[in-house]
């Protein structure tokens, strides 16, 4: 029987504004000092002197890592190529580096044991980005980006210009879109950008039972829906992620039900694509799982050793979910496109009845799907 952590459907309250020293005074930097007035600043050299500040209280470091933000400069590259893995079949996707980390507090979050230090960062050297974006812009081809790889796309709404930088520069570009991806519901910036169908709103959904018992301090599923449906009311294409799933007893009913609830409110023709992923995670994740949320039992499924080195669900218990959520799907909604991710060919031909090869590979479905429901000249 499933049993996980009680959520706490609460917004984040920052305790502390971090600053490194080479980017205090710069604007964007005091754009966002302005909004945080009423913050404690302090300047520090680095991450890890703010971490090991947070670590003088004591307690929960990944918590404390969550309730400060901390602005600095991405020292690396801000448009990368997804990290996919050979042994199963990647979408192509394009991640935009903004900053890293969440408010939000997932226990299944692959982030609790990929950053080191794990503090909250937004990079606020953005000409640097805009520059990265502008080549990739002017690359032949469809481009794929999304923001929400090693963050939640709109956590930074309160605090940041991000989205009318972002929305308005893929606005007047005709080959690629932007997918902001969330689980949060911070659109009111939204409604009132000229986005030109260049930007995909997108949520995560999960069944009322994980998005309450292991998605702490994230938006309800009525309420992702129901921002879903404002934001196409607004003419964004959207997009919805079913990842990652979680098998436990009645599962299957209960994603049967969160896909009738989103196709009550919303119209199918407003769906660019629709991604299924089962709950995976690397080794590491599992005792932190276990000491930040004792009372969750999502990492005690079934689970073997992927190719990825990553636990994953036995396979066939996958594949039967994967087949039941997609012919609930084209019950409704045939003409949507459905992937998944990560996936090998295997559990794509049992699920499915294809192989994304045999529809020319799926990042050309979705390439053909965006060309179809958003406004790009390739």
């Amino acid at each position: 029987m499933f049993r996980g952590t009680e959520t706490e459907n609460t917004s984040l309250t920052l305790s502390t504004l971090y600053i490194h020293q080479d980017i205090a005074g710069t604007p964007d930097t005091d754009r966002i000092r302005e909004r945080l007035r009423h913050l404690p600043v302090e300047i520090v050299s680095d991450a890890r002197q703010v971490y090991a500040r947070l670590g003088d209280g004591g307690g929960d470091g990944i918590s404390a890592g969550k309730e400060v933000l901390f602005l600095t400069r991405n020292k690396g590259a801000f448009v990368r190529d997804c990290p996919g893995t050979r042994a199963y079949t990647c979408c192509g996707y394009k991640i935009l580096h903004i900053g890293t980390f969440c408010t939000m507090d997932c226990s299944y979050c692959i982030l609790q044991a990929y950053f080191h230090p794990p503090v909250l960062q937004f990079f606020v050297n953005q000409e640097r980005m805009q520059s990265e974006l502008e080549v990739l812009f002017r690359t032949p081809g469809i481009h794929r980006v999304g923001t929400g790889e090693f963050t939640d796309s709109m956590i930074w709404e309160p605090w940041t210009d991000l989205s009318r930088q972002l929305v308005p520069a893929f606005a007047r570009q005709g080959g690629a879109i932007l997918e902001l991806k969330s689980k949060a519901v911070a659109i009111d910036a939204l409604e009132s950008m000229d986005h030109n169908r260049k930007t995909i709103c997108a949520w995560s959904l999960n069944t009322p039972r994980v998005v309450r018992e292991e998605e702490r301090r994230t938006a309800s599923l009525g309420a992702r829906i129901s921002a879903a449906a404002t934001c196409a009311s607004w003419g964004y294409p959207l997009a919805f992620h079913f990842d990652p799933m979680v098998i436990y007893d009645g599962c299957e009913k209960e994603y049967e039900a969160v896909i009738q609830m989103l196709f009550s409110k919303i119209r199918a023709e407003s769906i660019v694509w629709i991604s299924l992923g089962t709950f995976r995670f690397m080794p590491d994740l599992k005792p932190i799982v276990q000491q930040r949320f004792p009372r969750s039992k999502i990492v005690y499924g079934e689970f073997i050793t992927g190719l990825d080195n990553k636990m994953r669900y036995f396979k066939p218990l996958r594949i039967a979910l994967y087949k039941h959520v997609v012919d609930c799907i084209r019950a409704i909604a045939p003409h949507v496109l459905v992937y998944l991710c990560m996936e090998d060919d295997e559990v794509w031909k049992k699920a499915f009845g294809f192989l994304p090869a045999e529809k020319g590979g799926l990042s050309a479905m979705l390439d053909r799907s965006a060309k179809a429901h958003c406004r790009l000249k390739h």
